[in-house]
């Protein structure tokens, strides 16, 4: 933080006394001021990290699995299991072609060493440090990863990689990100077209190289959308809520906490809550405190499970905020959700240096219900009225056209994508 303070001062007092700055190059200086005190703060850190890769040998990738040194055609990154979906119709993809494929991962018990693939192997490289050691003297053709903030903090651009690829694992707006999430990908891989147009006008806005704009549809909707057709249905089914927030300042839990899980307890509906994976890294003790106050509700269930899908089905109303999963929840199950995103702080993230509101704060006003603080007294009277609304139907089905294009076919557009890709860059 001093660094933060020390640039922002330096470059305040030398400004003159009447100089006025407009809202739009405020947010901007503002943006330039935190990436690059930011980028000077990891640089230490990044210098520590590369030492350590260079101790793993020319090329990592090989270096794990014991091979000679020689770049890899295709590597792919997963950082937590949460994202196995996103990835799975592509590496079935390159399975199908009987194209190999590296597949790195943060997580110890990655499903995909459950799968069978003939073709393509998978490394387990640790997490943090260890992870961006790896992936940082990484020599590859085509990098595909979900992560953000490539170049910004300790993930680092590596030299032997000729491509990076970004794959959303959400439908919602590409410029949710925290700042400069995705300006140093050379392509960004869309489950809509309207995600490119704020994409060209950040480029625009800093100045930085066009990516490549793909849309490919959404990987691991596709996955959902083959797995709804297995679910067992509930026998006496209760009704039904999901709490499912985000994560931070301003998300649900932490910004209405007892407020909204008081009057929820007393109604004897079941009420699921599932915090953010990121909650329990973050919001541990927020996240106990709640617990240890409600663990005699008997209609309370804390749900932790690295996968959705079974809460989302069994519910019946969805009360969240700014989280990306009111889109999964309404464009697989088409039912109604209460929101709130009257806390989202937009200096957080890229959206801050547009001049609108991101797509999915108009959008879901054409569905939801907004929640605000003083309907927290009457909230089961609002969710019972949001359960029997028919009418936004429509507006849940018009959303889901706009932002999940290409339904069934992702896996296949991200491979036919990735191998053209590398055609390019071979016959250069």
């Amino acid at each position: 933080m001093k660094i933060v303070y020390g640039l922002f001062f330096l470059i305040i007092f030398n400004l003159p006394l009447f100089a006025y700055i407009d809202p739009g190059t405020g947010s901007m200086l503002f943006s330039l001021i935190m990436g690059v005190s930011a980028t000077l703060y990891f640089f230490a850190r990044s210098m520590l990290i590369k030492m350590k890769g260079m101790a793993l040998g020319k090329n990592t990738a090989a270096s794990l699995r014991g091979e000679s040194p020689k770049p890899e055609k295709f590597v792919f990154y997963n950082e937590g299991v949460q994202y196995w979906n996103v990835f799975k119709p592509v590496l079935d993809a390159f399975e199908r072609r009987g194209i190999a494929v590296l597949y790195l991962t943060s997580t110890e018990q990655d499903p995909f060493f459950k799968e069978a693939y003939q073709h393509s192997t998978g490394k387990y490289i640790g997490t943090g440090n260890k992870a961006y050691a790896a992936l940082n003297v990484l020599e590859a053709d085509v990098c595909l990863m979900t992560t953000p903030a490539l170049e910004v903090y300790q993930l680092k651009r590596s030299k032997g990689v000729k491509h990076y690829a970004h794959i959303l694992h959400d439908t919602g707006d590409t410029t949710c990100y925290r700042l400069f999430g995705l300006d140093w990908f050379d392509s960004i891989l869309l489950t809509g077209e309207y995600q490119k147009q704020d994409i060209r006008e950040l480029e625009n806005i800093r100045a930085t190289r066009h990516k490549e704009l793909v849309v490919t549809g959404s990987t691991y909707l596709d996955v959902y959308r083959e797995k709804i057709q297995h679910l067992q249905s509930e026998e006496n089914h209760p009704f039904t809520v999901l709490i499912s927030p985000s994560w931070g300042q301003g998300a649900l839990l932490s910004a209405f906490g007892k407020k909204l899980l008081d009057p929820l307890s007393e109604t004897g509906w079941r009420i699921i809550i599932r915090p953010h994976p990121q909650s329990k890294k973050s919001e541990a003790g927020m996240l106990q405190n709640l617990a240890e106050q409600y663990k005699a509700t008997p209609n309370f269930e804390w749900d932790y499970a690295p996968e959705n899908l079974p809460s989302l089905s069994k519910s019946d109303v969805m009360i969240s905020d700014f989280s990306g999963i009111i889109f999964d929840y309404v464009f697989l199950f088409d039912k109604p959700v209460l929101y709130t995103n009257a806390f989202f702080n937009i200096e957080m993230y890229d959206a801050c240096d547009l001049d609108h509101k991101p797509w999915r704060f108009e959008v879901v006003k054409t569905f939801g219900r907004e929640l605000r603080e003083s309907d927290l007294n009457r909230l089961p009277c609002l969710v019972k009225k949001a359960a029997e609304d028919e009418g936004s139907s429509l507006a849940r089905q018009h959303a889901k056209e706009t932002a999940w294009q290409h339904i069934g076919e992702s896996g296949e557009r991200v491979a036919d994508f990735l191998l053209e890709v590398r055609e390019r860059i071979t016959s250069c």
